[in-house]
């Protein structure tokens, strides 16, 4: 078997989901689960979370196994419905939906429903990526209030620079969103992992903590230890080859790292088919014994490689942690250029899941 492995840590998650009510008693929240819990195990995250207020997921597909785990939460389709024909099974889940645009409002109207939808018409309060602006937003909440297929009717919207403290965007958005507070809407939401940690005056009603809940950063200078969130995913492998390599040597495709020293190459069995990313540069740090050390060479499918000249004492079966508790993710992912959320939520269904409960 390949030594690579993700180990979830679910206690992590519990600990990541109390500091959300801890942060805004008394108000409930959507843990959001899209994209199988960004990788951590949907099944498993929501079997930990059980007691959770509700879930938010991206689609239906996603609410409907959320729905075969917990009969009782209520479940958030974040982009609603995208056909007329979903709707009648979102009723039959029971489920929360988004409705973002004047076509999905139509079909929902068109549609014969066994029992009413909770649904959220969603502002589109300066990202400009779902959502109807506040002047149809109210027509629409006219026209949807006492609608057969409407059992209450909510108000959301999402931050689009939450994670960038001090954006006026953010204040902008707060606005935006507050101005339609004298619409008579059941239930409001706006307050993103960002937003329960650092914007009291967004958390409006329902949160919905996301990368939080997985003890990651939501901010992209921000140490997520220092938040006091805990990581619940780690990465591990180990060296499956060392070598030697004179100065002047070429390591990886394309030649593109020289050594510039007479050098000690490890191996791991880690790469792009893993969800390890291949734009990850030479530099990229990596954990074997407590010392980081960089990554060498390009990142290739099934394998990767880095420098022990830190680590003398490493050797063919030496542990590597590629991200975790001792080496955050967030770290990993800004080395790369991107964001925790994309290394945790690609990592591959061929890497074994292990959930420590």
């Amino acid at each position: 078997m390949r030594p690579l492995l993700a180990t979830v840590d679910l206690s992590a998650i519990r600990h990541n989901h109390a500091l959300v009510r801890a942060r805004a008693a008394g108000q409930p929240s959507f843990a959001v689960v899209k994209a199988n819990a960004y990788g951590h195990g949907v099944r498993e995250v929501v079997c930990a979370l059980e007691e959770a207020d509700g879930f938010a997921v991206a689609c239906l597909e996603e609410a409907g196994e959320v729905r075969g785990l917990n009969a009782r939460a209520r479940i958030l389709v974040l982009q609603g419905c995208l056909s007329a024909d979903e709707y009648p099974l979102a009723a039959q889940l029971d489920l929360d939906v988004v409705v973002q645009s004047a076509e999905q409002a139509e079909a929902l109207l068109a549609t014969r429903l066994r029992q009413p939808l909770r649904v959220w018409l969603k502002l589109d309060s300066g990202m400009h990526r779902l959502g109807f602006a506040a002047a149809e937003l109210r027509r629409w909440h006219a026209r949807l209030s006492g609608a057969a297929q409407v059992g209450e009717l909510n108000l959301i919207s999402h931050f689009a620079c939450a994670d960038l403290p001090g954006h006026p965007l953010t204040a902008q958005q707060i606005g935006a969103f507050r101005s339609l507070d004298d619409v008579p809407f059941a239930q409001r939401s706006l307050a993103n992992s960002a937003a329960i940690l650092a914007l009291p005056e967004a958390r409006l009603g329902w949160l919905r903590p996301g990368i939080m809940l997985y003890g990651a950063s939501p901010f992209a200078d921000g140490a997520a230890a220092a938040l006091g969130v805990r990581p619940a995913m780690s990465l591990s492998g180990a060296l499956i080859a060392v070598r030697e390599v004179a100065a002047g040597d070429s390591v990886g495709y394309g030649a593109g790292w020289v050594a510039p020293r007479p050098t000690r190459i490890g191996t791991l069995s880690c790469g792009y088919a893993d969800g390890y990313p291949r734009s990850a540069p030479p530099g990229t740090p990596l954990l074997i014994d407590g010392q980081r050390v960089p990554l060498v060479g390009r990142v290739s499918m099934d394998m990767l490689t880095v420098d022990l000249s830190a680590v003398p004492q490493a050797r063919v079966g030496t542990p590597v942690e590629l991200w975790g508790a001792g080496l955050p993710v967030d770290e990993v992912a800004a080395a790369c250029g991107t964001i925790g959320y994309e290394l945790l939520s690609q990592l591959a269904a061929r890497v074994p899941r292990r959930h420590r409960y």
